[in-house]
C-alpha cells in the first residue's frame, strides 16, 4: 500500500490511494477570523491553507469527520461540497448537509471508486459530552484486496472506541488528529488527543507510519509539533510539509 498524501493545513489532506482522490475536512478560509464553537467558546484561525481548492485537481469524495465546527469545515470548505460527487460524513451531518452527503455510523461502510471506506468511532470530548459537542467519526480506507488500511482518527480523545480499532483493523498508515484542544471557558477539559494520548494509541494500533495533522493553525490548540514529538520515540512521526505531496 502506497498512499500519497498532501497536507493542506489543519485537518485538511488530499489522499490519493488506489487511483481514488479523497479530500478530508476541507478548510480553505484565510486566517484572522474568530469562529464560535458553541457554549461561549471560540477560536481564531491563525494560518491559511497551503493550497487553494482550484489547485487540487479532481476530487472523488470529501471525507468529513464532522460538519459543525469551522476548524473542520469552514465557509470556503462548505462552498466546495456541492462540486464533489459525494461527501461521506456522520449520519447527523448528512441530514444537515443533504444533497450529495452520505452518512455513516461507526463500523458501517461505503465505497468510492472501488475503495472501501469504513467509519470508525470518535468522541470529540470527555465522557457524556456527545450531546454537547456533537457526533464525529474517523475513516478507514481499504483498497480492493488489501489486508490493511489507511486510518484517519478524526477529532477524538483517547477512549474505548479508538482502542477498538486495534482489535478490528490492521493499520498501515495512521493520520492522527492532535493539538490538545482546550478552551479557557471549559478549563482542563480536552476535546482532542495530546501527544501522550496519541502515543498510547499508536502503541496499541502499531501502524507502519504515523502522520500528525490538525495540531496547528488555530488558537484553541494547546500543543503543537514540539509537544507531540516529545511524547514519541525519535523518528516515529512522519511530518508532512504543507502543500507538498508525499508518497508513503
Amino acid at each position: 500500500m502506497t498512499p500519497r498524501i498532501t497536507h493542506i493545513g489543519g485537518p485538511t489532506t488530499l489522499i490519493e490511494l488506489d487511483g481514488v482522490r479523497l479530500l478530508t475536512d476541507p478548510t480553505f478560509d484565510e486566517p484572522g477570523r474568530r469562529y464560535a464553537f458553541g457554549l461561549g467558546t471560540s477560536s481564531v484561525k491563525t494560518a491559511g491553507p497551503a493550497l487553494r481548492p482550484d489547485q487540487l485537481g479532481r476530487i472523488d469524495a470529501v471525507l468529513l469527520t464532522h460538519d459543525h465546527h469551522a476548524d473542520n469545515l469552514d465557509d470556503a470548505g462548505r462552498a466546495l461540497l456541492p462540486s464533489v460527487p459525494v461527501v461521506v460524513t456522520t449520519a447527523s451531518g448528512a441530514r444537515r448537509l443533504g444533497g450529495n452527503a452520505v452518512g455513516l455510523v461507526p463500523w458501517k461502510t461505503t465505497t468510492v471508486g472501488g475503495l472501501e471506506i469504513t467509519a470508525t468511532p470518535a468522541r470529540h470530548g470527555p465522557p457524556l459530552s456527545r450531546a454537547v459537542v456533537g457526533d464525529a467519526i474517523g475513516f478507514a480506507l481499504r483498497p480492493a484486496g488489501a489486508s490493511s488500511v489507511v486510518w484517519i482518527t478524526g477529532d477524538t480523545v483517547f477512549f474505548g472506541g479508538v482502542r477498538e480499532v486495534a482489535s478490528r483493523l490492521t493499520v498501515d498508515t495512521a493520520i492522527v488528529h492532535l493539538g490538545k484542544v482546550q478552551f479557557g471557558l471549559t478549563g482542563p477539559i480536552r476535546y482532542t488527543m495530546n501527544g501522550r494520548d496519541a502515543a498510547r494509541l499508536v502503541e496499541l494500533v502499531r501502524p507502519r507510519r504515523v502522520v500528525p495533522v490538525h495540531y496547528e493553525g488555530w488558537s484553541h490548540f494547546q500543543e503543537g509539533r514540539a509537544g507531540a514529538e516529545a511524547a514519541f520515540p525519535p523518528a516515529t512521526l512522519t511530518w508532512l510539509e504543507p502543500g507538498v505531496a508525499r508518497t508513503l
